[in-house]
């Protein structure tokens, strides 16, 4: 009896002991650590909101994010920095333009300095990594290649540099081309009446990713894209809220169950794709060589196979949503620019009638867009599809002026950036596609990073030109056919859905030219 009550008691001891070091631990995480961190920031002159015990700065932030978007605008600004950032435009001009906020115990450090972001999105050494996805981020994006780091990032990126070279592109230029007149053979029927652009040009890339890049067609990959859609606005909904380690294990949200069985899904039916391409290549079906699925069945073969399924999947599910979501971005916020700036509409029509008359656009030619260049940049100037990049770093490490402490998180906002009128001048919310005449550097006096659309480095988008290339065919086809005014029934609402979009959508009103 002795012997089972000392068992009984060395457990009890135990558990005790293991409770003890837990709290320890997580007291470390949650108090201890953030206390210290925030201290040592102040010691180098960064302040920010103070940190809250468990939730940091989160319910801050929601609250102001979920105020600032919950009406419209009120007029047609392009002031949208407070509405889709308002903490960070309030603590930038409250704390300075690099501060520490908290995602919970997690710091981060809020970088707005051109010569710092330049130092993080330049640097080479792998000293400001991607940070690592989790969550819903890691069921919609998995580890692609706007994820992945290191060796396997590098080996993917020379892949998707093959596919989406100027020459490349050139080849794609058809499938651009075909999927925007079958777009314009529907707007016949419209005539003098209203279209809501943002789910036409959503349909639209919808249909030229699938078939450049996987070779396939919009009705083949929709089930793909609606999943995508859904796991995006659940991504969106959770951006800022915290779940502790563990309780998805005792207890699941709706959104958690949602978004594990459209992750499922989105698998199921991009295996689907890959094997339906397998069985075309065992024909010796050579019609889409060189796309970049193609690319990636090439990598899975063969003595060198270094990708695998999961691999593969990640990396379609990454081109599915960048390839369609950024050209849709820009598009429709294009489309609403001009039919207000109905004087650069015209200008931007004289020049396509000018280079195409009334022929389809060419690989040729589409450089000659000068016009049309610098208002797709004004564009992305003032509605930049992604308002936030997030980098970390490892270990303490040295920036500029200041010593970052280890696994701090860094938030770059190219919106910050963008509408930041001690770089762009007091006009910095009004629509002048005429500053990028002599070119982006010029229009930065010769600051690269004040102008992030595409992000900067060696992590530029590589879907760069993709975009710019598809947007140009399509506004140039538009242009040639239709001239658009904005509805009277159009809301002015930006808001973050992971891309800056138009809440209600942009209305217009067409008319034949």
């Amino acid at each position: 009896m002795i012997l089972v009550w000392k068992m009984l008691l060395g457990f009890a001891s135990f558990l005790l002991a293991c409770f003890l070091l837990i709290l320890v631990r997580f007291l470390k995480k949650v108090w201890l650590n953030p206390i210290c961190i925030q201290s040592f920031m102040r010691s180098q002159g960064i302040k920010g909101p103070s940190y809250q015990l468990l939730h940091g700065n989160t319910k801050e932030i929601i609250n102001m994010r979920r105020d600032a978007t919950s009406r419209a605008m009120e007029d047609m600004s392009h002031d949208i920095f407070p509405r889709i950032l308002p903490d960070i435009y309030s603590w930038v001009n409250i704390y300075g333009a690099t501060y520490l906020n908290w995602y919970g115990p997690q710091p981060q450090l809020v970088v707005t300095e051109p010569e710092l972001v330049k130092e993080i999105l330049n640097n080479k050494n792998g000293d400001y990594p991607k940070i690592d996805l989790e969550g819903y981020a890691k069921k919609l994006l998995g580890d692609g290649l706007s994820a992945s780091k290191g060796e396997k990032w590098a080996r993917m990126r020379k892949l998707a540099n093959q596919v989406f070279h100027a020459g490349s592109l050139k080849d794609m230029l058809p499938a651009m081309i075909t999927s925007t007149e079958i777009m314009l053979e529907r707007w016949k029927e419209n005539d003098g009446k209203e279209v809501e652009v943002f789910e036409e040009f959503r349909l639209l890339t919808s249909e030229v990713i699938s078939k450049t890049a996987f070779g396939s067609s919009y009705l083949e990959g929709k089930n793909i894209f609606e999943m995508l859609m859904k796991l995006t606005l659940i991504v969106s909904r959770n951006a800022r809220n915290i779940r502790f380690p563990g309780i998805s294990h005792l207890f699941k949200s709706s959104d958690e169950i949602e978004s594990e069985k459209l992750e499922q899904g989105i698998k199921n039916c991009i295996e689907h794709i890959i094997k339906k391409k397998e069985l075309e290549n065992c024909k010796e079906n050579e019609s889409s060589k060189g796309d970049f699925l193609e690319k990636l069945l090439e990598a899975n073969e063969g003595s060198s196979k270094w990708i695998s399924i999961d691999d593969m999947v990640d990396e379609c599910k990454t081109l599915y949503f960048a390839g369609q979501e950024t050209t849709t971005s820009l598009l429709t916020w294009s489309i609403l620019l001009l039919a207000v700036h109905k004087e650069w509409q015209e200008t931007a029509r004289e020049e396509v009638i000018e280079i195409f008359c009334q022929m389809k656009p060419n690989a040729d030619a589409i450089p000659r867009l000068k016009t049309m260049n610098m208002i797709l940049e004004e564009c992305l100037r003032l509605y930049p599809p992604v308002p936030a990049l997030m980098r970390k770093v490892h270990k303490k490490v040295k920036l500029g002026r200041l010593t970052l402490p280890a696994h701090t998180e860094l938030l770059i906002s190219p919106l910050a950036l963008h509408h930041d009128p001690k770089i762009w001048g007091e006009d910095v919310h009004h629509f002048k596609p005429e500053r990028f005449a002599g070119g982006a550097i010029k229009a930065t006096n010769n600051n690269p990073v004040a102008f992030l659309p595409f992000g900067f480095g060696p992590r530029t988008c590589v879907g760069l030109n993709f975009a710019m290339v598809e947007t140009k065919i399509a506004l140039s086809m538009i242009l040639q056919h239709y001239k658009f005014a904005l509805s009277r029934n159009y809301v002015h609402s930006p808001v973050q859905v992971f891309m800056v979009r138009p809440h209600h959508g942009v209305k217009i009103i067409l008319s034949r030219v």
